[in-house]
């Protein structure tokens, strides 16, 4: 079960647009993370690589995690909007519900509820 500081650690780095060193600090060697019903990603290592794609991709990224943050036992979930400018101009927001079980300290899977649809 995590403590609330160790939570609140991650909460604050992704905040910063720190989401590659959030999971190679926050996140176990064999951690897994699954978009909606997409297939499951897992391995810290490649995690960080997909993460650092994604960020690549990105002129500029803002990250608000919208509180409280639940936790119960080893299950938190946080409510978070990302809000994307990419260097093609294109931008996108994604409102998600992020659904973690934790392994002691570390996040242990991860999986990420959003409207798949992007906006018209």
């Amino acid at each position: 079960m995590p403590r609330r500081e160790t939570v609140e650690a991650f909460v604050a780095m992704v905040e910063s647009n720190q989401h590659d060193l959030a999971i190679e600090k926050f996140y176990a060697e064999d951690a897994s993370m699954q978009e909606n019903g997409g297939a499951r990603r897992a391995g810290r290592d490649l995690l960080v690589a997909h993460e650092r794609k994604v960020l690549a991709a990105a002129k500029e990224v803002r990250s608000q995690c919208v509180r409280p943050v639940l936790i119960d036992g080893d299950t938190v979930v946080i409510h978070w909007i990302f809000d994307f400018v990419f260097r093609d101009g294109r931008t996108l927001r994604v409102d998600e519900l992020a659904h973690q079980t934790w392994r002691g300290e570390e996040i242990w899977r991860e999986r990420f509820f959003y409207d798949p649809t992007p906006p018209r």
